[in-house]
C-alpha cells in the first residue's frame, strides 16, 4: 500500500474535443475542461486558481490557445 498517488497525464482527442476554460462572471471562478466539437457540450475537468493554474493546464495538454466561455 502506497501513500503517494500517481498522477495521470491529461489526454484528449484534439479532433473531437477543444480545450476551454469556463469562467464565472460573478465570482471569477475558473473551471477547465473540453468542449465536444460535435455536440458543443462542455465537460469540466477541474477548477484552477488564477492564471498560473490556467497556464499549467495549457502546458500539460500542449495548447497554445484556449477558448473562454462564460
Amino acid at each position: 500500500m502506497g501513500f503517494f498517488k500517481k498522477t495521470q497525464k491529461i489526454q484528449y482527442d484534439p479532433v473531437r474535443q477543444e480545450p476551454a476554460v469556463r469562467r464565472s462572471i460573478c465570482t471569477g471562478e475558473m473551471t477547465v475542461g473540453f468542449i465536444d466539437r460535435e455536440t458543443g457540450k462542455f465537460q469540466d475537468l477541474m477548477k484552477v486558481n488564477g492564471q498560473k493554474g490556467l497556464d499549467d493546464f495549457c502546458r500539460e495538454i500542449g495548447a497554445k490557445e484556449i477558448k473562454t466561455i462564460y
